[in-house]
Formats: C-alpha cells, sequence, structure tokens
C-alpha cells in the first residue's frame, strides 16, 4: 500500500513542532526559572513571533533557545496548517469523486449488470444454497447486509455452462460494447480498481464470445474456457452487487427501492407495485 505523502509530511510537522514546543517549555524553565505553565506560555509566544512585551528573555541561551524555537515554531506550525488544509481538501476530492464513481457503477447495472447476474445466477448450480440471502427487501437492516458480505467469501459458485444461452448474452454484450468502452474512458474508475477489474472482465468475455461463430460446435475444452470468463465475471459482480445495494440503501432509498424490484436473483421480482 502506497504511503500519503502528504499524511507523511504532516506527521513530520506536528512532530518537529511538538519537539519544539517541548524543547522549548523545558529550555524555558531551566533558563528563565519559570513554572511549566509560564514557561510554555513563553514558548508559544515566542513561536508566534507576537512580541514579549513586558517580559524576554535574560539569559545568553534563553535567547538562542528562543531563536531555535522561531526557526522551528514558525515553519513547521505553517507547515502543519498547509498540509492539514490540503489533506481536508484531497480527502473532499474523493469523496466526490467516489460518488461520481457509484453513479457510473449504478448506469453499469442498470444497463448491463443486473442483465447478467440474472443470466448467470439461473446458471449457477449452488444459487439455491444461497439465493435467500439475496432476497433483500426495503427495510432490511444492514446486519443483512454484512451477514451476506460474509457467506459470500465462502461462497463457491457453480457456472454449469449448458444453462447459458451464449448465443444471447454474445448479443447482448455486442449491443452494450460502446458503453463498455465509454465506461472505461471514465477517470473516476481510479478510485476503484475493483471495479476496473470488472469491466475489463466482462469486455473480455465479450470479446471471447464474439470470435466464436457456431457454439453447438465447441469443443468441451472450449466451453470450459468460456466457463472460466463467466465465472470470473459472475462471482465479482455478484459481490460488487452486494456493495452497491448497500450504498443505494443508506444514500438513495428510492433508487433502493427500485433495485430492490429488479431485484436479479428474486424470480419473483415485478416493478410494478402491487400495494
Amino acid at each position: 500500500m502506497k504511503r500519503n505523502p502528504i499524511k507523511l509530511r504532516l506527521k513530520i510537522f506536528l512532530l518537529v513542532f511538538a519537539s519544539a514546543l517541548a524543547l522549548g517549555t523545558l529550555g524555558f524553565m531551566l533558563t528563565e526559572k519559570l513554572n511549566i505553565a509560564d514557561a510554555f506560555y513563553f514558548t508559544i509566544v515566542t513561536m508566534s513571533t507576537v512580541g514579549y512585551g513586558d517580559v524576554h528573555p535574560t539569559a545568553p541561551l534563553s535567547k538562542v533557545i528562543a531563536v531555535i524555537i522561531i526557526v522551528l515554531g514558525v515553519g513547521t506550525f505553517v507547515g502543519a496548517v498547509s498540509n492539514a488544509m490540503e489533506l481536508m481538501l484531497l480527502k473532499r476530492e474523493r469523496k466526490i469523486r467516489i460518488e461520481k464513481l457509484n453513479i457510473v457503477i449504478g448506469a453499469f447495472f442498470s444497463e448491463l449488470g443486473s442483465r447478467l447476474l440474472g443470466i448467470f445466477s439461473e446458471a449457477d448450480g449452488n444459487i439455491e444454497t444461497i439465493r435467500k440471502e439475496f432476497l433483500i427487501k426495503k427495510d432490511s437492516p444492514d446486519k443483512e447486509f454484512t451477514s451476506l458480505s460474509e457467506h459470500l467469501r465462502k461462497y463457491r459458485s457453480d457456472i454449469l455452462i449448458d444453462r447459458v444461452d451464449l448465443p444471447h448474452v454474445t448479443l447482448l454484450l455486442a449491443k452494450h460494447k460502446d458503453f463498455l468502452l465509454r465506461l472505461l474512458e471514465n477517470p473516476n474508475l481510479l478510485e476503484s480498481e475493483s471495479f476496473t477489474g470488472i469491466l475489463w472482465a466482462v469486455f473480455h468475455l465479450a470479446q471471447e464470445l464474439q470470435f466464436r461463430e457456431d457454439f453447438s460446435a465447441l469443443p468441451e475444452s472450449d466451453r470450459a474456457h468460456l466457463r472460466g470468463d463467466i465465472q470470473r465475471v459472475y462471482d465479482h459482480l455478484i459481490v460488487l452487487w452486494v456493495e452497491y445495494m448497500w450504498h443505494l440503501k443508506e444514500k438513495y432509498p428510492y433508487l433502493f427501492s427500485l433495485s430492490v424490484r429488479t431485484n436479479p436473483f428474486d424470480q419473483q421480482a415485478s416493478v410494478v407495485i402491487a400495494q
């Protein structure tokens, strides 16, 4: 994991500032015979360079300490403040970029992702062992999302290639080829390597399917290869879908309601509100 250089600089500035503060307080206590409160006040006044008024260093060593504190204190204080402000601005900008990324993820599921999940989940030989947990309701508590996320870490899907309508998936991905390319060009993808990886996996599957003309004549080795490509897409999609649904529940209840009514894992799902 890369270290944030701004955080590192801020820590260094704060460390130097705290060291100068401690050094000054201790130094003035020893050289000016001050108590800790007065010595601390003397150090702060020195660092701020506002002037001593009627009180000022008298001993030669005190003056040396004052010069050191002024040099160290003023520079590190300004540096700490500027780095803290920069860090706050960067966090705000990153939060905005993440919100934009979630919009992109929403567009992906709306246009293509949910359809792929619907197709691939029906081809998952193990889906019935966990389907009930995917049946998220409008009033589902956070603990259900947490529980589902934990189960997904242990869950092993099993795509049965014979259940996948390969010609249909090929046409579906070909129809959305330009859409996928535009998503890959989105600069906000830098905030999520996992979503970028999913897009590349989907795009790769589209290319694999595109170059095959007759799916009925494929040898078992090639069908196994396509199964692996589909499995890769599916396993990553289900994790992202749960994370995205949780995000919608927390931030956008009206979008969450629609997503619940179009749940790709719910065979009885209907967008029409019956009651």
